[in-house]
């Protein structure tokens, strides 16, 4: 007669297990923000052992993933495709400049301003987004995209956007003298190294928030509309909220990018922008967060490549790198990286 276990004997031994899992959760959680702090280190100490110009180029990325991840949020997430982000990216750089420009305002006090226009109206372009889906909301936004060069040109706000000339900013220097490796602090190392505090704390906040609730419950609307209403998520305010967020990343992203090119114009955000963005979400791998990167890497040294390549026909290069990296990698950058460590922790 076999002989039943005493539950007073077993739970000590549940305890003590949840215990050490708990344990082994937070050493991990440590071993990884101690990683990004190193991360975080070694990116801040990068530009000083670089020329300016490389600098400007890695700014570039930063504020480029900054776009991206934004943009990924909507797609990746929450299943909206949207192909006029390139309007956002180009009304938070118009924000910065007139802000600068006109009210004298510091330049970083420019973002929260950016943030905030971006997110009302991409709040509001979510209302009419309701009605539409896949292809009908992608060739909606893309209108918007294509009349936002012609918006800015317009003759009634030319006093503020300057027009055709557009408007042309003073970089903003370091606030203090500082040098490391024989380079002092320019203009340019110093976009980098601000530009790279307010990116750690997007990607932050984009983490947290898409690992919460909001996340999950976004992951649901994508996957299973019906089942996710009938779990009592709201979806149309989580897809109108879901799009003004990814417009507000994006806006702050194009206020950024204004002030690291010291100049904006109408022709300087052309629909390829739009494009270029929904490139950088598939290449980096949709629905991940550190995707963002890698998408903003490809986004602005593969056209230069390119370039250097063929003077003559770049385009096809770029054409041709595209397309044999989705067919190398047709989850994107993280896919492989996701296989690849999933093989590790297997052996």
């Amino acid at each position: 007669m076999s002989s039943i276990t005493n539950p007073a004997d077993i739970t000590p031994a549940r305890t003590a297990g949840a215990a050490s899992a708990d344990a082994g959760a937070r050493r991990r959680a440590m071993i990884a923000w101690a990683g990004v702090a190193l991360l975080l280190l070694a990116l801040a100490l990068l530009p000083f052992l670089l020329k300016n110009y490389r600098v400007f180029q890695l700014t570039l990325v930063l504020i480029y993933a900054i776009a991206v991840l934004g943009l990924n949020m909507l797609t990746g997430y929450n299943g909206q495709i949207s192909l006029g982000h390139g309007a956002f990216y180009a009304t938070g750089a118009y924000v910065a400049a007139i802000l600068m420009e006109r009210y004298g305002i510091p330049y970083w006090g420019t973002l929260p301003v950016a943030f905030l226009v971006c997110l009302v109206l991409g709040f509001l372009m979510g209302f009419p987004a309701l009605r539409l889906g896949g292809l009908y909301l992608a060739l909606a936004t893309f209108a918007l995209a294509v009349a936002m060069p012609q918006m800015l040109k317009w003759k009634g706000i030319e006093h503020w956007t300057g027009g055709v000339q557009g408007i042309v900013l003073a970089k903003p220097e370091a606030p203090f003298d500082f040098s490391l490796f024989g380079a002092d602090l320019s203009a340019d190392r110093w976009l980098f190294i601000f530009t790279l505090c307010i990116a750690a704390l997007m990607f932050w906040l984009a983490g947290n928030l898409m690992r919460g609730r909001v996340g999950r419950a976004l992951v649901a609307i994508r996957d299973h509309p019906i089942a996710a209403s009938a779990m009592g998520i709201n979806l149309p305010m989580f897809k109108s909220l879901t799009f003004g967020i990814s417009a507000a990343y994006t806006g702050v992203a194009g206020a950024l990018g204004g002030i690291t090119v010291a100049f904006v114009a109408p022709d300087s955000f052309p629909a390829f922008l739009s494009l270029s963005l929904l490139v950088g979400v598939v290449v980096g791998g949709l629905g991940t967060i550190w995707g963002a990167v890698f998408g903003a890497i490809f986004i602005q040294f593969v056209p230069n490549i390119a370039e250097e390549i063929s003077k003559s026909a770049p385009a096809a290069i770029y054409g041709i790198c595209l397309i044999g990296l989705m067919y190398l990698a047709p989850t994107g950058v993280m896919g492989i990286l996701r296989k690849v460590l999933g093989r590790l922790r297997r052996r």
